[in-house]
């Protein structure tokens, strides 16, 4: 591996998490930023470490993912392109950056079984990593090692995600991500005891993997919560993971751009890497 920085263009960068990117990177020695895209039309042109807050980095603000990725194809060192945006685009971004030989690390969430599959086929062939992470907190991961271990001891399961209003999915990434690791231990949860009826289409929330209901809370004043709540006779364990800033991602994020530039293939989840 070469000594010289990884150079890194954030995709979304005038957004809430892209912004703490954009400054994650600012800060870190084995890291350059060459690039920011975002599709604002108050933020085009402007230095994207002003619009971040750490002061000028001589980077503009651009809506122009395709000159931006060709320009990052081009540089000596493996480049990276960490992708805030939202779920309408973030597929033909990731295509796109492949495309380029650049390397997508992908917060965004909300992408179909079948597009995950389709660009897992799409970087094996190209040979180019991929990581693709519903969730950068540490604290995240830790939950749902828990969930799992709780999993061998309980039957019976629900996940509560909360996020801000601005958020564009629902269920998260994290939660439906959540129920998958524990449905993939092999047994049907939350067997059911009467017929149940909602009086209101959702009052139940959805059913994801195994029979396991995800309730989706969305209210300004949130960041990002989960809960993993289980329930048996005459107890409930609950496990809760909350933000407070979005400060919280950025080790994981940094670690996913360290790490991608070993990667050949599509990885899923932040405790791959870990």
């Amino acid at each position: 591996m070469s000594d010289k920085p990884i150079p890194v263009v954030v995709n979304g960068a005038g957004g809430k998490m892209g912004r703490e990117v954009v400054k994650a990177i600012a800060a870190a020695p084995d890291l350059s930023l060459i690039g920011a895209i975002d599709r604002n039309p108050e933020l085009i042109g402007r230095d994207a470490g002003e619009v971040a807050g750490c002061g000028e980095l001589e980077i503009p603000i651009l809506n122009d993912r395709e000159s931006i990725l060709v320009m990052a194809s081009q540089e000596k060192q493996p480049a990276v392109m960490v992708d805030f945006t939202h779920p309408d685009g973030v597929y033909d971004n990731i295509r796109a950056a492949i495309a380029y030989g650049v390397r997508p690390v992908v917060g965004t969430t909300g992408m179909s079984p079948g597009q995950l599959q389709d660009l897992a086929a799409f970087a094996d062939k190209a040979s180019v990593g991929c990581l693709i992470i519903p969730n950068f907190s540490i604290g995240m991961v830790l939950l749902q090692q828990a969930a799992i271990q709780a999993s061998q001891y309980f039957d019976h399961v629900e996940i509560i995600e909360l996020h801000h209003n601005q958020k564009a999915d629902a269920p998260s990434g994290t939660a439906i991500q959540t129920a998958q690791m524990l449905a993939g231990l092999g047994k049907t949860y939350n067997p059911p005891l009467v017929e149940e009826t909602e009086k209101l289409p959702g009052a139940r929330g959805s059913v994801a993997e195994d029979n396991i209901r995800i309730h989706s809370i969305r209210l300004p004043g949130l960041i990002a919560h989960q809960e993993v709540i289980f329930g048996a006779a005459g107890q409930i364990y609950t496990l809760r993971h909350d933000t407070s800033d979005r400060s919280c991602y950025m080790p994981g994020v940094l670690l996913a751009i360290r790490k991608i530039i070993q990667l050949k293939s599509l990885v899923y989840g932040l405790e791959k890497i870990l």
